[in-house]
């Protein structure tokens, strides 16, 4: 009978970092892909249990699209726990003013529901524009 491997400890490998251009792009299809290279799934090494994720970088966060009529009608919702503390903003609110949050609450629904999700969600970096401070890193263009 083999036994399956299961590594306790990530290898050791560097992060890579991604960048995404989500200029003319539809949402959802940007955020599956975002949300694949942060769990993890395309690398050999993948553990559910594990970070083996890389970092992701998203440019042009203001210039994304959404299909159909959803930009009238995809509504954003936060409550602040006391009675009538619910507030409500159109899609096109909040990317007039903050284009960035409109990724990463799509990406972040998409990451699996357990201890890692802080840890994946604090890997992507969303910038409305087209310059980020983390030329160092030389990202990868993805698409």
């Amino acid at each position: 009978m083999k036994n399956t491997f299961l590594p306790i400890q990530p290898m050791a490998e560097t992060k890579k970092w991604y960048l995404i251009d989500a200029k003319k792009k539809t949402l959802g299809r940007v955020s599956t892909q975002i949300a694949q290279i942060l769990i993890g799934k395309h690398k050999v090494e993948y553990t559910p249990h594990i970070d083996v994720s890389d970092y992701v970088i998203v440019i042009n966060a203001q210039e994304i699209n959404l299909s159909g009529k959803k930009s009238k009608t995809k509504l954003y919702r936060s409550h602040s726990g006391r009675p009538g503390g619910m507030k409500v903003k159109t899609f096109s609110e909040v990317q007039k003013y903050q284009p960035t949050r409109i990724i990463e609450k799509s990406v972040k629904g998409m990451l699996p529901k357990n201890i890692l999700a802080n840890t994946l969600s604090k890997k992507l970096k969303v910038y409305s524009g087209s310059e980020h401070p983390h030329s160092a890193q030389q990202p990868i263009l993805v698409f």
